[in-house]
Protein backbone atom coordinates (compact mmCIF):
# COMPACT_ATOMS: atom_id res chain seq x y z
CA UNK A 1 0.00 0.00 0.00
CA UNK A 2 1.39 3.34 -0.62
CA UNK A 3 2.19 5.71 1.85
CA UNK A 4 0.92 8.73 3.05
CA UNK A 5 2.54 12.18 3.55
CA UNK A 6 3.42 12.76 7.90
CA UNK A 7 1.45 15.66 8.86
CA UNK A 8 3.82 18.45 8.10
CA UNK A 9 1.79 20.98 10.27
CA UNK A 10 2.22 19.12 13.69
CA UNK A 11 5.90 21.21 14.27
CA UNK A 12 8.49 22.69 16.54
CA UNK A 13 8.79 25.17 13.92
CA UNK A 14 9.56 28.92 15.44
CA UNK A 15 6.52 31.36 15.57
CA UNK A 16 6.87 34.16 12.74
CA UNK A 17 4.56 37.17 11.95
CA UNK A 18 3.61 38.72 8.72
CA UNK A 19 4.98 42.45 7.97
CA UNK A 20 3.20 44.57 5.10
CA UNK A 21 1.93 42.92 1.90
CA UNK A 22 4.11 43.71 -1.22
CA UNK A 23 3.86 40.76 -3.29
CA UNK A 24 0.71 38.62 -4.39
CA UNK A 25 1.61 35.20 -6.04
CA UNK A 26 -1.33 33.80 -7.65
CA UNK A 27 -1.59 30.26 -8.98
CA UNK A 28 -3.39 29.65 -12.10
CA UNK A 29 -4.46 26.23 -12.21
CA UNK A 30 -2.36 23.30 -11.41
CA UNK A 31 -2.76 22.04 -15.34
CA UNK A 32 1.08 21.75 -16.97
CA UNK A 33 2.53 20.09 -19.94
CA UNK A 34 5.24 18.76 -17.99
CA UNK A 35 5.10 16.39 -14.92
CA UNK A 36 8.53 17.16 -13.07
CA UNK A 37 9.62 14.62 -10.46
CA UNK A 38 10.77 17.72 -7.76
CA UNK A 39 7.09 19.91 -7.93
CA UNK A 40 5.94 20.20 -5.11
CA UNK A 41 2.46 21.29 -6.71
CA UNK A 42 1.68 17.67 -8.46
CA UNK A 43 1.28 19.61 -12.03
CA UNK A 44 0.66 17.84 -14.84
CA UNK A 45 -0.71 17.64 -18.02
CA UNK A 46 -4.61 15.94 -16.38
CA UNK A 47 -4.72 18.15 -13.78
CA UNK A 48 -8.20 20.24 -14.80
CA UNK A 49 -8.15 22.78 -12.02
CA UNK A 50 -8.21 26.20 -13.68
CA UNK A 51 -9.05 29.65 -12.28
CA UNK A 52 -11.86 30.83 -13.94
CA UNK A 53 -12.15 34.54 -15.29
CA UNK A 54 -14.75 35.98 -12.48
CA UNK A 55 -11.41 34.96 -9.97
CA UNK A 56 -9.16 36.52 -12.24
CA UNK A 57 -11.22 39.91 -11.74
CA UNK A 58 -11.92 39.50 -8.33
CA UNK A 59 -7.35 39.34 -8.14
CA UNK A 60 -7.00 42.42 -10.07
CA UNK A 61 -9.60 44.65 -8.24
CA UNK A 62 -7.29 43.57 -4.94
CA UNK A 63 -4.53 44.31 -6.54
CA UNK A 64 -6.08 47.62 -7.15
CA UNK A 65 -7.79 48.15 -4.11
CA UNK A 66 -4.52 47.39 -2.24
CA UNK A 67 -1.70 49.41 -4.58
CA UNK A 68 0.34 45.70 -5.08
CA UNK A 69 3.07 46.24 -6.52
CA UNK A 70 3.86 42.74 -7.78
CA UNK A 71 2.08 40.15 -8.98
CA UNK A 72 3.65 36.80 -9.47
CA UNK A 73 1.71 34.53 -11.13
CA UNK A 74 2.35 30.47 -10.99
CA UNK A 75 0.56 27.56 -11.53
CA UNK A 76 0.95 24.35 -13.13
CA UNK A 77 2.13 26.55 -16.11
CA UNK A 78 0.54 29.96 -15.79
CA UNK A 79 0.40 30.15 -19.67
CA UNK A 80 -2.11 27.32 -19.84
CA UNK A 81 -4.63 29.16 -17.86
CA UNK A 82 -7.25 30.50 -20.49
CA UNK A 83 -7.55 34.21 -18.70
CA UNK A 84 -3.86 34.06 -18.72
CA UNK A 85 -3.48 36.89 -21.29
CA UNK A 86 -6.19 39.06 -19.48
CA UNK A 87 -4.76 39.46 -16.16
CA UNK A 88 -1.53 40.09 -17.35
CA UNK A 89 -2.44 43.28 -19.49
CA UNK A 90 -5.20 43.81 -17.07
CA UNK A 91 -1.95 44.38 -14.55
CA UNK A 92 0.34 46.04 -16.59
CA UNK A 93 -2.22 48.72 -17.11
CA UNK A 94 -1.97 49.55 -13.78
CA UNK A 95 1.83 49.41 -14.10
CA UNK A 96 2.08 46.65 -12.01
CA UNK A 97 5.52 44.16 -12.27
CA UNK A 98 4.21 41.15 -13.42
CA UNK A 99 6.26 37.47 -12.85
CA UNK A 100 5.73 34.88 -15.08
CA UNK A 101 6.81 31.22 -13.45
CA UNK A 102 7.40 29.70 -16.78
CA UNK A 103 8.93 25.97 -17.44
CA UNK A 104 10.37 27.25 -21.01
CA UNK A 105 8.81 24.21 -22.41
CA UNK A 106 5.19 25.51 -22.74
CA UNK A 107 6.37 28.47 -24.93
CA UNK A 108 7.04 25.97 -28.07
CA UNK A 109 3.98 23.93 -27.30
CA UNK A 110 1.43 24.45 -30.27
CA UNK A 111 -1.04 27.32 -29.34
CA UNK A 112 1.60 28.79 -27.66
CA UNK A 113 4.00 29.50 -30.10
CA UNK A 114 3.80 33.83 -29.62
CA UNK A 115 3.73 33.79 -26.37
CA UNK A 116 7.12 34.63 -25.55
CA UNK A 117 6.19 37.59 -27.57
CA UNK A 118 3.27 38.00 -25.98
CA UNK A 119 5.47 38.33 -22.63
CA UNK A 120 7.99 41.07 -24.08
CA UNK A 121 5.28 43.09 -25.63
CA UNK A 122 3.97 43.93 -21.76
CA UNK A 123 7.68 43.50 -20.21
CA UNK A 124 6.60 40.73 -18.32
CA UNK A 125 9.58 39.54 -16.19
CA UNK A 126 10.23 35.73 -16.50
CA UNK A 127 11.42 33.38 -14.05
CA UNK A 128 12.34 30.03 -15.82
CA UNK A 129 12.62 26.51 -14.49
CA UNK A 130 16.19 25.38 -15.88
CA UNK A 131 17.20 22.63 -12.90
CA UNK A 132 20.27 22.15 -13.96
CA UNK A 133 22.80 23.36 -17.15
CA UNK A 134 23.70 19.81 -18.09
CA UNK A 135 21.35 18.17 -20.35
CA UNK A 136 21.01 14.20 -18.68
CA UNK A 137 19.97 15.91 -15.48
CA UNK A 138 17.65 18.24 -16.42
CA UNK A 139 15.92 15.47 -18.96
CA UNK A 140 16.33 13.06 -15.33
CA UNK A 141 13.61 15.85 -13.46
CA UNK A 142 11.72 17.03 -16.37
CA UNK A 143 11.53 14.44 -19.17
CA UNK A 144 13.49 13.42 -21.88
CA UNK A 145 13.93 16.27 -24.62
CA UNK A 146 13.12 19.15 -21.96
CA UNK A 147 16.69 20.19 -22.06
CA UNK A 148 17.07 21.06 -25.67
CA UNK A 149 13.64 22.55 -25.64
CA UNK A 150 14.33 24.52 -23.16
CA UNK A 151 17.26 25.90 -24.39
CA UNK A 152 15.69 26.63 -27.81
CA UNK A 153 13.15 28.86 -25.89
CA UNK A 154 16.26 30.66 -23.91
CA UNK A 155 17.67 31.45 -27.27
CA UNK A 156 14.23 32.94 -28.63
CA UNK A 157 13.88 34.67 -25.55
CA UNK A 158 17.66 35.93 -25.42
CA UNK A 159 16.39 37.79 -29.16
CA UNK A 160 13.51 39.37 -27.85
CA UNK A 161 15.94 41.35 -25.58
CA UNK A 162 15.45 39.03 -22.25
CA UNK A 163 18.41 38.55 -20.53
CA UNK A 164 21.12 41.19 -22.26
CA UNK A 165 22.67 43.96 -20.36
CA UNK A 166 21.09 46.63 -22.30
CA UNK A 167 17.56 45.41 -22.15
CA UNK A 168 14.96 46.08 -19.35
CA UNK A 169 13.52 42.29 -19.86
CA UNK A 170 14.63 40.40 -17.08
CA UNK A 171 15.26 36.80 -17.25
CA UNK A 172 16.13 34.62 -14.10
CA UNK A 173 16.41 30.74 -13.98
CA UNK A 174 15.62 28.55 -11.27
CA UNK A 175 17.77 25.69 -10.18
CA UNK A 176 16.66 22.75 -7.75
CA UNK A 177 18.57 20.24 -7.01
CA UNK A 178 18.68 16.41 -7.61
CA UNK A 179 18.05 14.23 -4.52
CA UNK A 180 18.64 15.36 -0.64
CA UNK A 181 20.32 17.74 -1.26
CA UNK A 182 20.49 21.52 -0.75
CA UNK A 183 21.02 23.65 -2.95
CA UNK A 184 24.70 24.71 -3.73
CA UNK A 185 26.02 28.52 -2.75
CA UNK A 186 23.51 30.41 -5.40
CA UNK A 187 26.12 33.09 -6.28
CA UNK A 188 29.17 30.28 -7.31
CA UNK A 189 26.46 28.43 -8.79
CA UNK A 190 25.16 31.30 -11.05
CA UNK A 191 28.93 32.07 -12.43
CA UNK A 192 29.20 28.39 -13.19
CA UNK A 193 25.39 28.22 -15.10
CA UNK A 194 26.25 32.06 -16.38
CA UNK A 195 29.76 30.71 -18.07
CA UNK A 196 28.85 26.95 -19.36
CA UNK A 197 25.16 28.42 -20.80
CA UNK A 198 27.03 31.30 -22.48
CA UNK A 199 29.96 29.54 -23.88
CA UNK A 200 28.26 26.35 -25.30
CA UNK A 201 24.89 28.04 -26.43
CA UNK A 202 25.30 31.90 -26.37
CA UNK A 203 22.91 31.84 -23.43
CA UNK A 204 22.30 34.83 -21.30
CA UNK A 205 20.08 35.48 -18.85
CA UNK A 206 19.89 37.80 -15.57
CA UNK A 207 20.43 36.52 -12.21
CA UNK A 208 20.14 32.09 -11.12
CA UNK A 209 17.76 31.60 -7.61
CA UNK A 210 18.63 28.42 -6.17
CA UNK A 211 15.81 27.06 -4.33
CA UNK A 212 15.51 23.95 -1.99
CA UNK A 213 13.01 21.22 -2.61
CA UNK A 214 10.00 20.93 -0.37
CA UNK A 215 8.58 17.72 0.87
CA UNK A 216 5.73 18.21 -0.62
CA UNK A 217 3.49 16.40 -2.81
CA UNK A 218 5.25 14.77 -5.86
CA UNK A 219 8.60 15.62 -4.21
CA UNK A 220 7.36 14.03 -0.65
CA UNK A 221 5.61 11.29 -2.31
CA UNK A 222 8.56 10.28 -4.04
CA UNK A 223 10.75 10.39 -0.56
CA UNK A 224 8.57 8.74 1.16
CA UNK A 225 8.74 5.86 -2.11
CA UNK A 226 12.21 5.52 -1.25
CA UNK A 227 12.21 5.56 2.25
CA UNK A 228 14.10 8.92 2.49
CA UNK A 229 11.29 11.72 3.73
CA UNK A 230 12.72 11.32 7.26
CA UNK A 231 16.37 11.85 6.33
CA UNK A 232 15.35 14.90 4.27
CA UNK A 233 13.63 16.16 6.69
CA UNK A 234 16.34 15.85 9.72
CA UNK A 235 18.81 17.65 6.66
CA UNK A 236 16.28 20.54 6.90
CA UNK A 237 16.39 20.63 10.73
CA UNK A 238 19.89 20.46 11.10
CA UNK A 239 20.70 23.01 8.68
CA UNK A 240 18.52 25.63 9.90
CA UNK A 241 19.39 29.03 10.28
CA UNK A 242 17.87 31.47 12.80
CA UNK A 243 19.23 34.66 10.81
CA UNK A 244 16.99 33.36 7.40
CA UNK A 245 13.81 34.15 9.36
CA UNK A 246 13.17 37.91 8.67
CA UNK A 247 13.70 37.04 4.71
CA UNK A 248 11.17 34.82 4.51
CA UNK A 249 8.68 35.20 1.50
CA UNK A 250 5.71 34.81 3.60
CA UNK A 251 6.34 37.44 5.30
CA UNK A 252 5.84 39.81 2.40
CA UNK A 253 3.81 38.04 -0.08
CA UNK A 254 0.20 35.99 0.12
CA UNK A 255 -0.58 33.41 -1.83
CA UNK A 256 -3.93 32.60 -3.77
CA UNK A 257 -4.95 29.22 -5.16
CA UNK A 258 -6.76 28.80 -8.54
CA UNK A 259 -10.38 28.88 -6.02
CA UNK A 260 -9.18 32.15 -4.74
CA UNK A 261 -8.37 31.15 -1.21
CA UNK A 262 -5.58 32.38 0.87
CA UNK A 263 -2.52 31.41 1.68
CA UNK A 264 0.48 32.77 3.56
CA UNK A 265 2.47 30.94 0.92
CA UNK A 266 2.42 28.60 -1.84
CA UNK A 267 3.71 25.69 0.29
CA UNK A 268 0.74 26.07 2.41
CA UNK A 269 -1.60 25.98 -0.36
CA UNK A 270 -0.36 22.80 -1.13
CA UNK A 271 -0.60 21.43 2.40
CA UNK A 272 -4.23 23.43 2.53
CA UNK A 273 -2.93 25.30 5.43
CA UNK A 274 -5.44 28.37 5.86
CA UNK A 275 -3.71 31.92 6.41
CA UNK A 276 -2.76 32.27 9.31
CA UNK A 277 -1.77 30.37 12.57
CA UNK A 278 -5.45 30.33 14.51
CA UNK A 279 -7.57 29.85 11.14
CA UNK A 280 -10.07 26.86 11.46
CA UNK A 281 -11.13 28.17 8.20
CA UNK A 282 -10.26 29.12 4.50
CA UNK A 283 -10.12 32.59 4.09
CA UNK A 284 -11.38 33.40 0.49
CA UNK A 285 -10.05 36.43 -1.44
CA UNK A 286 -13.10 38.30 -1.54
CA UNK A 287 -13.37 38.42 2.61
CA UNK A 288 -10.26 39.89 2.96
CA UNK A 289 -11.03 43.57 4.38
CA UNK A 290 -7.41 45.58 3.40
CA UNK A 291 -4.18 43.35 3.57
CA UNK A 292 -2.94 45.78 5.95
CA UNK A 293 -5.09 43.17 7.99
CA UNK A 294 -2.82 41.12 7.57
CA UNK A 295 -0.12 42.77 8.78
CA UNK A 296 1.81 41.59 12.07
CA UNK A 297 -0.58 38.34 12.16
CA UNK A 298 0.82 35.12 12.76
CA UNK A 299 1.78 33.11 9.59
CA UNK A 300 0.97 29.12 9.73
CA UNK A 301 4.34 27.02 9.96
CA UNK A 302 5.00 23.50 9.52
CA UNK A 303 8.13 21.22 9.27
CA UNK A 304 8.37 22.16 5.84
CA UNK A 305 9.45 25.58 6.71
CA UNK A 306 12.76 24.22 7.57
CA UNK A 307 13.31 24.00 3.47
CA UNK A 308 13.15 27.58 3.71
CA UNK A 309 15.78 28.28 6.68
CA UNK A 310 17.80 25.59 6.08
CA UNK A 311 21.28 26.38 4.68
CA UNK A 312 21.82 29.97 2.74
CA UNK A 313 17.83 29.65 2.85
CA UNK A 314 14.98 29.65 0.04
CA UNK A 315 12.39 31.38 -1.37
CA UNK A 316 10.89 32.57 -4.67
CA UNK A 317 13.29 34.84 -5.20
CA UNK A 318 16.39 32.36 -4.83
CA UNK A 319 18.81 32.28 -1.81
CA UNK A 320 17.93 34.34 1.34
CA UNK A 321 21.94 34.36 2.34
Amino acid sequence: MRETLPLLEQTDFPSINRGVLEILQVNLGYLCNLSCTHCHVNAGPKRTELMDKAMVDLVLDFVKRENIHTLDLTGGAPEMNPHFKYLVTGARAMDVTVIDRCNLVILEEPGYEEMAKFLAENKVAITASLPCYLEDNVDKQRGKGTFNASLSVLKKLNSLGYGQTDSELELNLVFNPQGINLPPEQKALEKTYKEYLHEHYGIVFNKLFALTNLPIQRFGNMLINKGLFNDYLQLLKDNYRQENLPGLMCRNTLSIDWQGFVYDCDFNQMLQLSVGANSTSKTHLRELVSASSLTGSTIAVGQHCYGCTAGQGSSCGGALA
